[in-house]
């Protein structure tokens, strides 16, 4: 099967979600036609879908072995789905793929998220019809676009996501071969075995990592950041810079390790070094009973699914690389830009955050396959059931109204906190979103170590003490963000105030973002 992707994974859905798969027990060329466009016009930038032919479903899930389809009629469908995709406006052609499950035969057409969109096909293929439609993905079944989707569908007019963009100051020489093939074999793909006498344009196009004509063929971006030794060449800040501070922040010494290449080989690397260098293991035996409690200072999985979802969701526009934070208490992972505009505040604080639109619709499609990040919205429950189980503080999200960064923090498990004696150990809580409003950002811009509350407001050129109190200096202390030098003499001639951690981690990458922005 000429598909970058094994047919067991497809058949049970590991590595893709069910709003990405059709199931079609027989040849339905209406019913293919329109599934076709819905996936062509990728209204959610999943990375379209893949349509199943010769298999039939019962709740979404295929019934095998399947029914398959006549082994005679194979090149007979495959001619008529050439067809259809001339149907379309514009016209679209999926890749199909021929092949054989439990004795079977059956076709699987993987529909991309196409270059031109909005897409749309004929309501019927009956003579003498000749309406069209715009038809989308509403959870698991494609449906015909009404007045509001049409309108946002339009909207996406010519809009291709960056990583599904061609790359013109790229050439096809950049895609490694040697690259290619071991992530074939990796993920278990049937085209591995093919690739080996396959002609190089035509392994690419099946890959959907090129595009344009035969006489003028250029890499897509996600090819670039995949099958390129160094993609930072062409997106710069392409890269996951690890800092560790064991004293804090404030501290003379300090160590960083910048892990760069593929995108996935980068982050496995990133993720086996805080794996070695940053988890420990605590065992506390008691004397009434003979198991023993065992705890991490941080759950890895949940780690390695922060920094997973920081690689796919970051944009590779932004010259800022993915920063991890190793603190005394606590790991930041932060990068550039927030949250999509569509999770609303409400929900990150109930940690749902489930998308309407995605970044880079083809990075996550790849980290999926690779089994390297969880499918459409269960991320978070995964990364908090991790939390869960080893008994860890749940993490905080920090962003800012205007969305232009996005910050992670996990804080240390209660056992691993030096501050901390075994008898104060106690549930420990944290607020999960925390508003950091332009006032607050003014404020850890002009901070520099300890400062008095007279010594601030003249940096930020501020009279009145109640405003400065009320509006900058309390919002940072509660939010996290700065704590008093003598907290148990808040009244004190001698007060100042400082950046906590959280602070130190929030204030570089505010100064970051506004380095990107010029």
């Amino acid at each position: 099967m000429n598909l970058p992707i094994n047919i067991n994974d497809l058949l049970t859905a590991r590595t893709v979600e069910w709003e990405r798969l059709e199931f079609k027990a027989g040849w339905n060329p209406q019913a293919v036609l329109h599934t076709m466009c819905a996936f062509a016009n990728d209204f959610h930038n999943l990375g379209g879908g893949y349509i199943i032919i010769g298999v039939e479903e019962d709740n979404g899930r295929p019934i095998l072995p399947p029914l398959g389809l006549p082994a005679t009629q194979l090149d007979d469908i495959q001619k008529k789905i050439v067809e259809l995709g001339y149907r379309m406006a514009p016209y679209y052609h999926p890749i199909i793929g021929p092949c054989e499950v439990n004795g079977r035969h059956i076709l699987v057409l993987w529909a991309t998220g196409g270059q031109t969109r909005p897409y749309k096909a004929p309501v019927s293929l009956s003579k003498g019809e000749r309406g069209f439609a715009y038809y989308i993905r509403k959870g698991s079944v494609t449906v015909r676009a009404r007045h509001q989707d049409e309108t946002e569908l339009m909207s996406l007019a010519a809009t291709v996501p960056f990583d599904d963009r061609m790359n013109r100051s790229a050439s096809l020489d950049d895609l490694d071969l040697g690259l290619i093939r071991a992530y074939l074999k990796q993920v278990k793909s049937d085209l591995f075995r093919e690739s080996v006498e396959m002609d190089f344009v035509r392994l690419c196009r099946q890959m959907n990592i090129v595009d344009g004509a035969d006489e003028s063929v250029w890499p897509k971006n996600v090819g670039l950041m995949f099958f390129n030794d160094k993609p930072s060449h062409f997106f710069q800040q392409t890269q996951i810079d690890i800092v560790h501070f064991p004293e804090g922040p404030g501290a003379d010494s300090f160590t960083e390790k910048i892990f760069k290449g593929p995108l996935h080989t980068m982050l496995q690397d990133a993720l086996s070094h805080i794996r070695s260098m940053v988890i420990e293991e605590k065992v506390v035996k008691h004397p009434d009973r003979p198991e023993a409690d065992r705890f991490f200072n941080y759950p890895f999985p949940a780690i390695e699914e922060a920094l997973c979802n920081a690689v796919y969701h970051r944009s590779y526009e932004i010259r800022e690389p993915v920063e991890v934070r190793i603190l005394p208490d606590s790991i930041t992972i932060g990068s550039f830009p927030g949250p999509d505009r569509s999770i609303r505040d409400q929900d990150m604080r109930k940690f749902r955050f489930l998308s309407r639109r995605y970044r880079n619709r083809r990075v996550g499609e790849f980290l999926k396959e690779l089994e390297m990040t969880e499918g459409r919205g269960t991320g978070i429950p995964k990364m908090l059931r991790e939390i869960e189980k080893n008994g860890s503080p749940e993490p905080t999200f920090h962003t800012d109204n205007d969305r232009t960064f996005f910050l992670v923090e996990f804080p240390v498990h209660p056992f691993f906190a030096k501050a901390m004696k075994k008898e104060d150990v106690t549930e420990v809580t944290t607020e999960v979103t925390t508003e950091v409003t332009t006032e607050v950002k003014r404020l850890l811009d002009v901070m520099t170590g300890d400062h008095s509350r007279k010594e601030l407001q003249e940096l930020l050129s501020l009279k009145n003490a109640e405003h400065f109190r009320k509006t900058y200096l309390l919002p940072a202390i509660n939010a996290g963000f700065m704590e008093m030098t003598l907290p148990d003499k808040p009244k004190s001639r001698l007060q100042k105030y400082r950046l906590t951690e959280t602070g130190l981690a929030l204030q570089k990458l505010l100064a970051g973002e506004t380095r990107a922005r010029k």
